[in-house]
Parts: structure tokens; sequence; C-alpha cells
């Protein structure tokens, strides 16, 4: 990005969602200098990447904020970001998109859970899961329990809940209400969650219906239920991850999962991944847990597009 020039830059950041500018804001923001010849290769090594990549799903409705000024500056962000935003305003629950997991906690923290569970359907499943994890016990269980039984939310209810954070729909109130919430929406976010408080929150929504934690809990899937996935989506995950993430995360991994790795790569890499994770010294589980989330964050997205299809049990047989 930094090789592309301003005018380039701005025209590929436009199209980011806000959690992937957060992070390649904070990679830019953490540049040192970099030899000519290494540029050269990782520009001719995109290249070939990309010729082979039939088409790109973007969403270029999704804008820069606080990233670019952390990244290159305030001056320089300004204007980039005059440029990007051509002065449309951000609604009040993307806008939180834009922030820290714990400043969002502590903004909407003293709602109702109705509401909290409301604004964060509308999040991304990783984003909501850490601002759960910022808030007590109590409170993530009720919220969890609202998100599994919330079955769509009435413009209206936006509109009024916009009041505190900013206008997000406007129209006839009598239109259908959208489709967000659900068992799938919260087993997604608790799919980020893991240990402790993952323990907590099924033994609240235990308490509350057995029938409806089993339902969560069926619909989840963790690092493990890559095992489900066709050799030809494994093939396609294994090019969009890195192979010193991938180590981490299989320290993690049962001995058939690493199997099934290893069998969709070639017999040399295969051989180089089973030495590297023989090499590998002790990981915290935290790194392996937080590597296992970022792969899971890749399979979900082939399987938005639909380049991957994850098993489901019931009547559904993709996801």
């Amino acid at each position: 990005m930094l090789a592309l020039g301003e005018d380039e830059a701005v025209e590929v950041m436009k199209l980011l969602a806000p959690r992937e500018v957060q992070k390649l804001g904070h990679a830019m923001a953490g540049m040192k200098a970099v030899a000519y010849n290494d540029v050269e290769e990782v520009l001719a090594e995109f290249a070939a990447e990309a010729e082979r990549v039939p088409s790109f799903g973007l969403d270029a409705d999704n804008y820069i904020r606080n990233v670019l000024t952390k990244a290159l500056g305030g001056d320089e962000a300004s204007t980039l970001l005059s440029r990007i935003l051509n002065g449309n305003e951000t609604s009040g629950i993307e806008s939180l998109k834009w922030l820290e997991p714990q400043m969002v906690a502590e903004l909407i923290g003293h709602e109702h859970p109705q509401i909290i569970a409301t604004i964060l359907v509308h999040l991304d499943r990783d984003h909501a899961c850490e601002i759960l994890n910022h808030c007590e016990d109590g409170l993530r269980k009720e919220v969890i329990l609202r998100i599994a039984t919330l079955d769509g939310v009435q413009p209206l209810a936006l509109r009024e809940l916009n009041e505190t954070l900013a206008k997000l729909l406007s129209g006839n109130e009598n239109i259908k209400k959208k489709p967000m919430g659900g068992i799938r929406t919260a087993a997604e976010i608790l799919s980020f969650m893991g240990g402790a408080n993952e323990a907590s929150v099924f033994e609240g929504l235990r308490s509350y219906d057995e029938d409806l934690a089993q339902k969560v809990m069926d619909a989840m899937f963790v690092f493990e239920n890559i095992m489900e996935i066709e050799d030809r989506g494994i093939q396609l995950l294994l090019r969009e991850v890195q192979s010193d993430a991938l180590i981490i995360a299989l320290k993690g991994a049962g001995s058939d999962l690493r199997e099934k790795i290893f069998k969709n790569m070639s017999q040399r890499a295969a051989e180089m991944m089973r030495d590297d994770l023989e090499s590998k010294g002790p990981v915290r589980l935290s790194e392996v847990e937080a590597q296992q989330r970022e792969i899971l964050q890749i399979v979900r997205r082939l399987a938005d597009e639909g380049q991957i299809a994850l098993g489901a049990k019931g009547e559904d047989a993709f996801v």
C-alpha cells in the first residue's frame, strides 16, 4: 500500500471493511525501511497471485476513519479522508465499527441488554465478541440470550436507537423487518469467544432454555470443524493462510485435522510443515487461539462468497 502512492492507496482503502482497514493501518504505521529489491519481489509475487484470481468480492460501501490518521499522520490523513468520504455521514451503528471494542463496551454497556443485542448483530462477529468480552459476565449472558432469540429488527426500533448513536435507518415504519439476530448470529459471535467466557455464557443459556443452548452449540463452527470441509475447500483455504500462522494454529489441533491439512499440500510442503511443527517450541494458548480465530474468519469469508461449503446439521446442507 505504501508503494502504491496516495491516490491509488485511497481507491484500495475505500473497498476494505473497517476491521481490515484497522489492521492494515497498524501494519503501515509500524513499517520500517524496506529495501528496493524486497519491494519489487513482493509486488511481483502479488501480481502473479492476482492473475490467478478470477474476481474480487469487495464491498465498496465501507470507508476509512481513524486508521489513516494513525498510519499517515493528521494532515495527509485529513486530505485522504476528505477524498474518500465525499462528505457522506457515517450512520451511528456503522461508526461503531471504527472504534476499539473496549470503547464500544463502555459506550453501550449501560444500555438495556436488548438494545446492546440489537447493536451487536449489526457488527462483525469477531468485533461483537471482543466487545462482549469487555462486558460483565451477567450482562454478557443476557445479551447472548437476547441475540439467540432475536428474530429481526424493526426499522422504527433502529431509528429510535440512532437517537443516541445517529440516524441509521429512515423510511416507512411498515416495511418488512430486517432478518438479523437468531441462533446462527449468536453461534458466530460465540465461535470467537472461547475459554471461560464461552463456558459461562452457555451455562446461562442452559439455565434459560436447554434446547436453545444446544441449537446454538450445534450451529457453532470451531477450528476442529475444518475437518468437515472438502479437500478442494481446504486447498482454497491454504492459499490464503500464511505458513507461520498455520503452524501456530495447528499447535492446538488434533492429529486428524493436521493430517487432513497435510494431505492437501504438496509432499514437499507437508514435510516442511511437519518439520516446522516439531521444531516449534511451546506457544502460548492465547496465541494459538488468536491464529485459529484468524483462520476461521477466512473460512467464513470463503463460505459467504460461496467458494467453500461448511457442513451443517438438519435440513440446511450448506451455510
